[in-house]
């Protein structure tokens, strides 16, 4: 199977299982349909692909795993939307749609982001119990609470708030963006290390995930400058617009290649080594040359 088909397959095996999860937790319809509406909406689905890549790599079960990528992509999901509103990035569009507080209202849009959150919880615990309290998955809740809490993506997202319309240094920028955006795709490599009960691999995992945690930011970053909205499915400018440091801004276009690039190749050393496959290293040159 080629690179692109099993890419293809395992994204379309997440959507199946996140399809369903929302109706069969959430009663309210007006939450349920906001809370879907953004969980729906597409998108590349990388930090639930790392959690399978890695599990699988890893020789783990991938259908122990797949409901941890979802908890995470619920995550992932509930930040974008939490983002986008006024009070923070101030956004009208996401992956080519009206933002949630455009569709549904902005106090909609804050309650969508807390269910998806609290729901993201909700399928851990529920795994914790079934698997009789297995310790591996209380480690994983314990990863992903990090990742996503005071210490992760809240404390990234106080020093991007922090920091707009201010110069900042690159070491703070990438204090920022290591937890802003990478705290959860490093959690992802880790989950999926975990979800394989190998506890053994947990160094270089988060040594892959720290990398391309920043490798995703940068190429985010650059693309704000050099993209095409309509790929995109967002608009660009928005950060320079904002007033906002990113690497472009503070290294320039080629010097933000190239560390995205040697970032890449660290990361390549550590898939090759626990992926035989070439899966994990295919998937890590896809996410530096992509054009959304």
């Amino acid at each position: 199977m080629t690179f692109e088909n099993e890419l293809k397959s395992i994204i379309e095996s997440i959507n199946r299982n996140i399809a369903s999860i929302v109706d069969y937790k959430v009663t309210e319809k007006t939450i349920a349909d906001a809370m879907n509406y953004s969980l729906l909406a597409g998108g590349k689905r990388v930090r639930p692909v790392l959690v399978l890549a890695v599990a699988k790599a890893l020789g783990g079960d991938v259908n122990k795993a797949l409901p941890f990528a979802i908890s995470i992509e619920c995550i992932h999901t509930y930040s974008l939307i939490h983002d986008d509103l006024p009070a923070m990035d101030n956004d009208d569009l996401r992956r080519g749609s009206p933002t949630n507080h455009i569709k549904f209202g902005e106090g909609n849009a804050i309650l969508a982001g807390d269910g998806l959150l609290n729901l993201a919880f909700e399928i851990i615990f529920d795994e914790i119990e079934k698997s009789n309290y297995n310790s591996y998955y209380a480690k994983i809740g314990k990863i992903i609470s990090n990742a996503s809490g005071i210490r992760g993506m809240i404390a990234g997202q106080i020093i991007d708030i922090e920091s707009e319309g201010k110069a900042i240094s690159i070491d703070r920028l990438i204090e920022m963006h290591s937890k802003k955006t990478g705290a959860l795709i490093e959690a992802a490599c880790i989950v999926g290390a975990l979800s394989a009960e190998r506890e053994d691999y947990l160094d270089i995992i988060r040594e892959y995930g720290k990398n391309i945690g920043l490798v995703f930011q940068i190429v985010d970053d650059i693309l704000d400058y050099t993209g095409d909205p309509k790929v995109l499915g967002k608009n660009i400018g928005s950060d320079k617009e904002n007033n906002k440091s990113t690497f472009v801004s503070l290294l320039g276009i080629e010097e933000s290649i190239n560390l995205s690039r040697s970032l890449t190749d660290k990361a390549l050393e550590i898939s090759k080594e626990i992926d035989p496959s070439g899966f994990l290293s295919d998937y890590t040159r896809y996410l530096l040359n992509r054009s959304k």
